[in-house]
């Protein structure tokens, strides 16, 4: 597989990639329950034994806290409206940030990220949250024309005080293509910053659909449905500016969530589709 890295709306190589495949095992360690049927993204917090999950747009305005086995053991309702939830992610505070920012269409004017402070995990219903809106400036028509769009969003994570974004091409034959954005971790109305862009492949498999990053920040892995790419040996915060191997999952289903157990193992989650899926894994690389 060829892939290609553009910055700043030109080519520029960036560093030496390694296209290889990688080494990994997936593992089926529970059967989610029917209640996430939809689960969109997924995500482990600090001093919680749960494994924290949420559906996506067009399903309730809750999140759920899971043991590695499956068994559902908080439902927490969030005070805000499921727009179209996609991914969540935590700080080293151990609070907890909705993405709420599918874009299918890419039609969005409210886009956001929902913070939920870590005493509240404690609650299970009417939470409060803080509002952290976001635009991309670079977007001027809503939608843009069909070659434009670009600012559709499924993945995001937290790091150093800031919120990262990874975007979703709905583009007939840039599918793969992804930008990463960033934008303070704090309430208020957010230009987004472009850092940089990723293309893996020109088709729907390609499509990233969660990120996550581990806790000693040198590991960043973006997943899509049959795929996972792991970023090392970045610079800065241009996670597309180091070392990408190519870890395929050997299994293919409408993946939508992923965060790391520990620095080697991570959780995945599948959405339940076409009679397949609905499960939480591992995956040891």
């Amino acid at each position: 597989m060829v892939f290609s890295i553009k910055k700043s709306s030109f080519l520029v190589l960036l560093f030496l990639l390694n296209s290889c495949s990688g080494h990994g095992q997936l593992d089926l360690i529970a059967d989610l329950p029917n209640v996430l049927k939809e689960v969109s993204g997924t995500e482990t917090v600090k001093n919680s034994e749960l494994i924290w999950m949420l559906n996506d747009g067009g399903n309730s305005n809750k999140i759920y806290g899971l043991t590695t086995k499956g068994k559902l053991k908080k439902e927490i309702v969030i005070n805000a409206k499921n727009n179209d939830w996609e991914d969540l992610t935590s700080d080293d505070n151990g609070n907890l940030y909705i993405g709420d920012f599918g874009n299918n269409h890419n039609v969005r004017k409210n886009l956001a990220i929902l913070k939920i402070n870590i005493e509240n995990l404690s609650v299970s219903k009417n939470v409060n949250i803080e509002r952290i809106r976001f635009f991309y400036p670079e977007q001027k028509k809503f939608p843009p024309k069909k070659k434009q769009l670009y600012f559709d969003t499924e993945s995001f994570f937290f790091y150093n005080d800031s919120l990262y974004l990874f975007t979703k091409s709905r583009v007939k034959g840039d599918y793969g293509k992804t930008s990463l954005y960033k934008i303070p971790a704090t309430v208020g109305n957010h230009a987004a910053t472009f850092i940089s862009e990723f293309s893996s492949c020109d088709d729907l498999k390609c499509s990233i659909t969660s990120a996550a990053i581990n806790n000693d920040k040198k590991k960043v892995v973006l997943l899509s449905g049959s795929t996972l790419l792991l970023f090392t040996n970045f610079e800065g915060d241009d996670f597309f500016s180091g070392k990408v191997t190519q870890l395929p999952l050997n299994h293919t289903s409408q993946k939508e969530g992923v965060c790391f157990k520990n620095n080697n193992t991570l959780y995945i989650t599948d959405e339940y589709s076409h009679g397949k899926g609905g499960n939480l894994y591992e995956f040891n690389f």
